[in-house]
């Protein structure tokens, strides 16, 4: 029978026993063969029987497929041979038994990898596939045995995060799966003993770290050293001051740069004032309402003097542990001692040096130890020589006794509220830099900011100048400084403002009413403007300019405060006289503050009443330590409260009769002014001027 080699699967009846060859894979299979003994068992008959041919069946099979049988040196060593498997004897009519036998070529080791899942991140599913198909080797188990790490057959590895299943261990040890725990897991409990105990350790420096920062440590704005810096002082130091300030940035404070310049011309010529026996002022206390230009002042002497310059505020004194501030004060003090002549100066002294003993933390209170050690180091036993002090505050009601005596503070300097001419000067100053058009006049406008501080007229420039680039001017005009000294006084314009002619007619009447008043009472201060437009909590405002002498001198006779509360009254009057006293609103409830305080004052302070005499009574009280009134001691009998009582009653209602009186009189001007208001919004005093002139009005004489 012939034979094809072409034939990939080959039959043939020898001895009656089939034969399927099935051609090998090329490169895997060795010499040998093997006989499964599961199928034949050597003693039996039929394995006798068919031992023979087995030889002739290994060269048949070499015969058809010789490329097949060829040795390869590089064949792995754990390559199976090819296995000759036997059918189980089939009873046939030709042989008393008949046997099938398969000769299969070994599979290689290398197993297909094709259907294992993409990616470094295994779903659990995934993974149990691959482990129960023999594809995973061995897995790493984290510490707390949430994740695992696998590794492939093919080397790959992968993360799978692992779900509570108790049937995972066996799983892995069924299919041959070497099992491991990540490093590290048994010394988990040292570590973690350890990191318990170094814990706080960190934490506390870091704190400390923190608080060296910022109490001027290293790196820290102090830029100082070593564990107890929060104890040295903060001060700024220049050896040679450059502020960028002289005298002649300073205006409206003439007397208290005479002061100071004396200070200054001690440092540079000392010769001169030694001579004749006189010593340089140990200490200089600036004493003053806010803005009117004490610490400006301190920058001008630092800039004049040309010597080492200290400044520093009195609130890094204090600090939350007690003997720091006292710390303080002697390293500051040190410093400057280290560097006289010099000049020390403390801004808002009254943080430290107010008065003692009468605090809630009596005599162990740290300021009360800040300021004992501020007064040993000015004038203390061992003296202070070439330091001079410059402190500035406005509260000098509740400074220390001690700190205020010559020797610690020889001068005491009052930087009070600039006049018309020092807010001309001020006004010339804050005007640098400023396009200011031909119409402004720095007299009108001083005479129009009485009590303005240079605080106040620097702030008013400045508005001035933002309205002028709002409206898109190239100069500042008197109008963008007479809109912005009124939105400083009575706030910004309310121009959406909903308002009805009944209300404005109402607001302009009530105006008026103030207005009429105002113009016609003796010894009143003139009008200035009158203006219905909402401003702030107000409907509409009336402005007066006040009398300079009167504001400087601070003296005011008992015929202007009456007419000041005819006027205040003037409000309501006109209401009641066009509207009837049922339509009258609570516009005037500020005016009747106004009034009943006045009236009490002149009751009680100023001695204008007859039945209560040339006495004060309800004098004003309370803890001096906290530098205000904070209660009223009445000091006085019932019976003397019910005089009280009527006396200013009586002062009010006089000064009611005389505002419905002049406007019962002038009511004619009154509609005249109330629609001229009602037209234009807002009337200066020119042409309220104009409406008198007109109308022949007549200062009232009551």
């Amino acid at each position: 029978m012939a034979l094809s080699s072409t034939n990939p699967l080959l039959s043939s009846n020898i001895f009656g026993t089939k034969i399927f060859i099935s051609p090998p894979t090329p490169k895997t299979v060795p010499r040998k063969f093997l006989v499964q003994d599961s199928i034949f068992n050597k003693n039996s008959k039929s394995f006798k029987n068919i031992q023979s041919h087995t030889t002739l069946a290994a060269l048949l099979f070499s015969s058809i497929t010789p490329q097949a049988l060829a040795v390869d040196d590089a064949t792995p060593p754990a390559a199976a041979p090819p296995v000759l498997q036997a059918e189980a004897p089939k009873p046939g009519p030709s042989s008393p038994f008949s046997q099938n036998l398969v000769l299969t070529a070994p599979k290689p080791q290398a197993q297909s990898t094709s259907d294992l899942p993409d990616g470094s991140n295994w779903r659990y599913s995934e993974f149990l596939n691959a482990v129960k198909k023999g594809k995973v080797e061995r897995v790493r188990f984290s510490k707390d045995g949430s994740a695992l790490q696998l590794t492939a057959v093919d080397g790959r590895r992968a993360t799978v995060t692992v779900p509570n299943d108790p049937d995972l261990i066996d799983i892995l040890a069924m299919n041959g799966v070497d099992i491991s725990v990540s490093e590290g897991d048994s010394g988990n409990g040292l570590f973690s003993f350890i990191g318990n105990l170094i814990f706080p350790f960190i934490a506390f420096a870091g704190l400390f770290f923190l608080f060296r920062r910022a109490q001027g440590g290293p790196g820290g704005p102090g830029g100082l050293g070593g564990p107890m810096d929060f104890g040295r002082s903060k001060s700024k130091f220049q050896e040679v001051p450059e502020t960028g300030i002289t005298f002649a940035d300073v205006a409206g404070a003439d007397q208290a740069k005479l002061e100071l310049q004396e200070v200054v011309d001690f440092l540079k010529n000392p010769d001169k004032y030694t001579a004749l026996g006189a010593k340089i002022p140990k200490g200089c206390l600036l004493v003053g309402p806010p803005g009117t230009g004490k610490t400006l002042l301190a920058r001008a002497v630092a800039g004049e003097a040309g010597v080492p310059f200290f400044s520093c505020a009195a609130s890094e004194f204090v600090e939350l542990f007690v003997g720091v501030g006292a710390s303080r004060v002697r390293d500051l003090f040190e410093k400057a001692k280290s560097k006289a002549p010099c000049i020390v100066f403390i801004d808002e002294i009254d943080a430290v040096g107010r008065q003692r003993g009468a605090g809630l933390g009596g005599g162990n209170d740290e300021r009360e130890q800040t300021i004992n050690q501020l007064l040993t180091e000015m004038d203390g036993f061992s003296g202070n020589s070439g330091v001079i002090v410059l402190a500035a505050t406005n509260r000098p009601d509740v400074l220390d006794a001690a700190l205020l005596r010559p020797g610690r503070f020889d001068r005491q300097v009052t930087v009070d509220r600039p006049d018309v001419a020092g807010r001309v000067k001020i006004l010339q100053v804050h005007s640098r830099g400023k396009a200011l058009a031909k119409d402004v006049d720095f007299e009108k406008i001083a005479r129009r900011t009485p009590g303005f501080t240079g605080a106040d007229l620097q702030n008013l420039m400045n508005e001035a100048a933002i309205l002028a680039a709002r409206r898109d001017l190239k100069e500042i005009s008197k109008d963008e400084i007479s809109d912005a000294l009124e939105r400083i006084i009575a706030g910004p314009e309310k121009k959406n403002a909903v308002v009805s002619d009944e209300k404005k007619r109402l607001v302009a009447y009530h105006e008026a009413g103030h207005a009429l008043v105002g113009a016609l009472m003796p010894e009143y201060d003139p009008v200035a403007k009158i203006s219905i437009i909402p401003r702030g909590q107000a409907g509409g405002l009336t402005f007066f300019a006040p009398s300079e002498e009167r504001l400087e001198s601070g003296l005011y006779s008992r015929s202007y405060l009456e007419n000041q509360m005819a006027v205040a009254l003037g409000g309501r009057v006109a209401e009641e006289v066009i509207f009837g006293s049922d339509n009258v609103t609570t516009g005037a409830s500020n005016d009747f503050m106004q009034v009943s305080r006045v009236a009490r004052q002149m009751v009680e302070r100023f001695g204008f009443s007859k039945k209560i005499g040339q006495v004060a009574i309800g004098g004003p009280g309370g803890n001096p330590f906290l530098g205000q009134q904070m209660s009223t001691q009445k000091d006085y009998s019932m019976a003397t409260a019910d005089i009280v009582d009527a006396e200013v009653r009586e002062l009010v209602e006089t000064a009611y009769t005389r505002a419905k009186q002049i406007m019962t009189t002038h009511i004619d001007i009154l509609h005249e002014l109330a629609q001229l208001l009602i037209e234009k919004e807002t009337v200066d005093g020119e042409e309220f001027m104009s409406l008198f002139i007109d109308g022949k009005a007549e200062l009232y004489v009551g």
